[in-house]
This record gives structure tokens, sequence and C-alpha cells, in this order.
């Protein structure tokens, strides 16, 4: 048990010697942190914003029986599927901010919850990425073809959601980097902030 001459300012001694005294936090830092948490909430709403956006519009390509569809071509239904899995994941992580904001607590433990943020946001952002490559790719390759000289909205409506799937990766790597500083954070300090 520690003396009484080595406590600092204002700290009472513990009644379980081996569990530290909480640490104080100004209103300041508070203030920091929920400003920190709200631009996380808004890049992950804007991420699901722009890849849901990106779903639809490519899911509703079709024009009729005549005319292509997007499930004919394997890049845009990767472009479906990678919009799809990262709309329901910046889903998730915005249910898991407004968690945070309003509680004050992670939804995993700490350590968990930092790893998590950080790994599923690269390995999104690149699946994402990916996805819209190739659907670029096939565009351009349609772009010279008899498909988009007959039927050009479907061409247009293509180009509208593989730019809305880049959208999504932009501010899901805005998000990226924020979860990358908190891991950063938890290394260095023990905490997902730095405060």
């Amino acid at each position: 048990m520690r003396s009484p001459q080595s406590l600092r300012n204002g700290e009472t001694p513990s009644p379980h010697p081996r569990i530290p005294p909480h640490h104080f936090h100004s209103t300041v830092s508070a203030q920091k942190l929920r400003r920190f948490n709200t631009v996380i909430l808004v890049f992950r709403l804007a991420s699901f914003c722009f890849s849901l956006a990106a779903f639809v519009f490519m899911l509703t390509n079709s024009r009729g029986s005549n005319s292509p569809h997007w499930y004919d071509f394997d890049a845009f239904r990767f472009v479906v599927v990678a919009n799809a899995i990262v709309a329901l994941y910046s889903l998730f992580e915005m249910g898991a901010s407004v968690w945070e904001i309003s509680k004050g607590a992670t939804v995993f433990p700490e350590i968990l919850q930092v790893w998590f943020d950080f790994s599923h946001d690269q390995v999104f952002a690149y699946l994402l990425l990916s996805a819209d490559a190739a659907g670029t790719a096939l565009a351009r390759t349609l772009k010279r073809t008899e498909t988009c000289t007959d039927d050009n909205a479907f061409c247009v409506q293509s180009d509208i959601a593989i730019a809305l799937g880049y959208g999504g990766f932009l501010f899901l790597g805005f998000s990226s980097l924020l979860s990358g500083f908190r891991v950063v954070c938890f290394i260095i300090n023990g905490s997902r902030f730095h405060i």
C-alpha cells in the first residue's frame, strides 16, 4: 500500500491496492473526444451514403430485356457486392460511433475495438477500391463497343455508380486514417485517445 506522502493532489488511497485510482479528465478533453468521435461518425455516414447509392445505382441498372444488365458482367457484380458490404459495415460502425458518443465506451473491449476498426477500415477500403477499379476498366472497354452506343443510359448509370463507389472509398479512407491514429495512440498511451 502506498504511504500517504506518495499520494498526489486530491488522490485518495484506493481500497484495493491493485486497482489504480481513476484519472481526472477535464471538460476540454471530453469535448475534444466528442468532437473526434463526431468527425469519425460523419466520415462513416458519408461512406455509408456513397456506397449505398453506388449499390442502388448499379442494382437498378437494367433498361429492358434487350439491353445489357449489370449481372451480365463480372466486374459490375463485384462493384455491387463490394458496395453492399461496405454499406453494411459502415452502418454497423455508425451504430458503434453513436454508442461511443452517447455512452462514452466502446462496443467491444477497447483493444479489440481499436484493432477491429482499423483492420476492417483497411480491408474494406481496398476491397472497394479494387471493385471500382475493375468496374472502371470494364466501363472504358464497353465505351468502345456497341453496348454503349446502343444503350447509352446503361453506361452512364454504370459510370455514376462507379464514381459513387470511389466517393465511398474516399470517406472510408479518411475513417481509416482516424482509426489508424487511434491505434497509434493506443500503442503509445494505452488508450485510444491522445489527451
